[in-house]
């Protein structure tokens, strides 16, 4: 410390020892002491808990499809196997948000709304992020193990295809749709794979046109958004036309009611509740036809969103899986 030798002058005084006097320095064990506080911690925790977006994990509950039309969910083993997939493709999907986000990290910097994202906002810092990937990796692919080896191989796809579709293919036209409904995909033939039962080709083909038909529309619903300059979309939008959208959506539509229907004839084969799978179809093109005119409006959230906002199109689909589960269980 340097004496201070102005006595006759405080002002000074006060000013010309703040000058020679440098501020105590903070040793790095307490920089990191600092930085580890509980709350800092716990904040971390939930915005990594918030990067790897909760709300999108109702996607994975495409995993139950397969059992629950096969009549067998309510069995306690196919049930714990069926958790066990569900966990996984949770694990996995976060890791994948996680990547999607670092990827982005700059262009999300610069967006409106995007920035305010954690990474982006650098509430939760860059190498936490960049650490926890593999850790969620490595525990997805471990606990699909505990239900299989064939989950766990379902699982590597889904990792591996959603990492190249988070690194390059969602800039490219008709391959940023087609990657996206291979994730769904993966979802429900899991699903089988994991309850042990067999998964048809009409029910591939319902599940990969039902997932065509929404991520077509939601491009379709986003691009008018951008059109009307409400929204700035993302990249892969310049890209593409509307009109060219809406005839991949309304080709989707059409490809998916035939297979929906062949299945409900399929299933009304093999039971003796033939007129609730029939019947079923009428539900089912009701909601496709709500569904199209919300999204036609530049309805672009997610899927979940728009059933749940709409009163007409959330009855109609009860209305409809009530059909379904009657058609199987019945």
């Amino acid at each position: 410390m340097v004496p201070c030798r102005t006595g006759s002058a405080p002002t000074r005084c006060r000013a010309w020892c703040a000058t020679y006097n440098p501020p105590p320095v903070t040793s790095s064990a307490s920089l990191r002491a600092k930085r580890q506080r509980p709350g800092s911690r716990r904040s971390a925790a939930r915005a990594l808990l918030s990067c790897s977006r909760p709300r999108q994990w109702t996607k994975n509950l495409l995993v139950l499809i397969a059992p629950m039309a096969a009549g067998v969910i309510t069995h306690p083993a196919v049930l714990l196997r069926l958790l066990i997939a569900l966990v996984a493709f949770t694990l996995a999907s976060s890791a994948v948000y996680l990547v999607n986000d670092l990827l982005d990290l700059s262009l999300d910097r610069a967006h409106p709304i995007k920035r305010n994202r954690p990474l982006a906002s650098g509430r939760l810092p860059v190498p936490v992020a960049r650490n926890t990937v593999p850790i969620l990796a490595v525990l997805a692919v471990g606990v699909a193990a505990l239900g299989g080896w064939a989950l766990a191989g379902i699982v590597v796809l889904y990792l591996a295809s959603s990492m190249l579709y988070c690194a390059r293919l969602k800039h490219e036209t008709v391959l940023d749709l087609v990657f996206v409904v291979i994730g769904f995909l993966l979802r429900a033939i899991g699903g089988g794979i994991a309850a042990q039962v067999p998964v048809s080709r009409w029910f591939v083909l319902t599940v990969g046109l039902g997932a065509l038909f929404v991520i077509a529309g939601k491009r379709y619903a986003e691009l008018v958004l951008v059109q009307r300059g409400l929204s700035a979309g993302r990249p892969v939008l310049r890209q593409y036309s509307a009109s060219y959208l809406r005839f991949v959506w309304t080709l989707a539509a059409a490809a998916l009611l035939v297979t929906y229907a062949l299945w409900s004839f399929t299933v009304a084969a093999g039971t003796d509740s033939a007129t609730w799978s029939v019947v079923s179809i009428l539900p089912f093109v009701v909601v496709l036809l709500r569904y199209a005119v919300i999204v036609d409006a530049g309805g672009a959230g997610e899927p979940e969103e728009i059933v749940l906002g709409d009163r007409m199109l959330l009855g109609t689909a009860v209305v409809w899986l009530v059909l379904l589960v009657a058609a199987v269980y019945v």
